[in-house]
């Protein structure tokens, strides 16, 4: 099967694929590591389980409560699948990867983490594996570090060897892979490193999940989390997967309905795993899309998806790469970095630039991208983004290419 006709063929399930946007232009949408687009197919499922099935689960005995219970844990169970999970119990569902990072901060950071500890992460770390942390150091007394990154955008991890040295680290926290720079981390040595030093990992995976094979078995850390909207799944829904006899040991993050077994006037026990960690009515119409996002993904498979954003991602660095005054963050080596280029176009402001190309219908992402550490460790202060997925087209790249020369002759460059 050829890529051009698959990507053709993709594109048709995406309706707003088709819109035009500004001064009539057709729509090219570049900013996926924000979020992704959504096929028919999970737009659909929504509007089905609101039509057909609505209902609050875990609860009533009704026709309807049943069927949307069922449709619930039916994505539970896929996600299981797709990420090579034998517990589905170890499965929580939460808003987004942001909370599911809070939500381990918060139950147990604050249980496990004492004065004088170290927790590490990253320079090139969103913010949201970077602020629960500090809050929770600053609390307890510890002491938050940095693994720092290389003119190539790749970790030094001879630093993470050495924060291990001290026998403090009780955590480390790090991301899969760049949402700015696209460097995709060397798992297998980050954790061979943690397990000899005995220290408990927190992978975040927002932005490896939706465009690589993904295997937590073959990982083997302590804790995983990613969003379900950067991989063809609706807002407000994510994962935070666990290691069963942690979750065991956690206190619960909210608490509220379902997540109780029995209440009494000043005592409550808690019900079995995950719904411990599951408080109130959840997010059901969009879980049940992500179900949706999941087959589609899972149907066209991880491999092809990888393939084809190494191949849209080689063509724009190529083409990119000659244009006058464009400098390109992050590693040259295509293996070693997702779909996401990074740049700065002489001295134009990412603001301005971005607003010229959209007037060109293109949409990319500018300012600091939520990781401003890493905005200081390139003495920038913001960058322009452009981000690939699955319905993206070499001819795309080309229209951001005319884009960026237009922007130089309005500059006079």
């Amino acid at each position: 099967m050829q890529t051009a006709i698959s990507v053709e063929k993709i594109r048709e399930d995406f309706p707003i694929l088709k819109r035009k946007v500004r001064n009539n232009k057709q729509l090219v949408y570049l900013d996926n590591a924000a979020t992704a687009q959504k096929p028919i197919q999970v737009i659909n499922a929504i509007s089905d389980f609101y039509t057909n099935h609505n209902s609050n689960i875990h609860r009533a005995v009704h026709a309807l409560a049943e069927e949307a219970t069922e449709a619930y844990e039916v994505t539970r169970d896929k996600v299981a699948q797709f990420l090579n999970i034998k517990d589905r119990r170890e499965i929580i569902f939460v808003r987004g990867t942001t909370e599911a990072i809070n939500l381990v901060a918060y139950t147990w950071g604050r249980q496990n983490v004492k004065q004088g500890d170290i927790i590490v992460t990253t320079e090139y770390e969103h913010h949201s594996n970077i602020v629960p942390w500090q809050l929770l150091t600053q609390e307890k007394g510890a002491k938050l570090e940095y693994i720092g990154v290389n003119d190539d955008g790749e970790l030094l991890l001879d630093q993470l060897e050495t924060y291990l040295a001290t026998g403090k680290v009780k955590l480390v926290a790090i991301s899969q892979m760049s949402n700015v720079l696209g460097t995709i981390t060397d798992m297998a040595e980050v954790m061979r490193m943690c397990k000899k030093a005995e220290v408990k990992v927190l992978v975040d995976g927002a932005q490896s999940v939706p465009h690589m094979k993904v295997d937590l078995q073959q990982i083997g850390c302590d804790f995983f989390a990613f969003s379900a909207h950067k991989m063809l799944g609706p807002t407000g829904v994510g994962v935070l997967w666990v290691r069963k006899e942690l979750l065991e040991q956690m206190t619960p993050f909210h608490g509220g309905g379902d997540m109780i077994r029995e209440v009494h006037k000043y005592e409550t026990t808690w019900n079995d795993l995950p719904y411990k960690f599951e408080a109130g009515t959840p997010n059901i119409a969009d879980v049940i899309g992500f179900s949706a996002a999941l087959d589609y993904l899972s149907n066209l498979g991880m491999d092809f998806v990888r393939n084809h954003e190494i191949e849209i991602t080689k063509y724009a660095l190529e083409k990119m790469s000659t244009i006058k005054g464009l400098k390109i963050y992050g590693t040259k080596d295509i293996s070693k970095r997702g779909g996401v280029i990074s740049f700065n176009f002489a001295d134009i402001h990412p603001h301005d630039l971005a607003t010229i190309i959209d007037e060109e219908g293109v949409a990319i992402r500018s300012g600091h991208h939520c990781a401003q550490v890493l905005m200081e460790r390139l003495d920038v202060a913001a960058t322009s983004r452009a981000s690939f997925y699955i319905y993206n087209t070499k001819e795309e790249v080309d229209v951001l290419i005319k884009s960026l020369e237009k922007a130089a002759r309005l500059f006079k460059l």
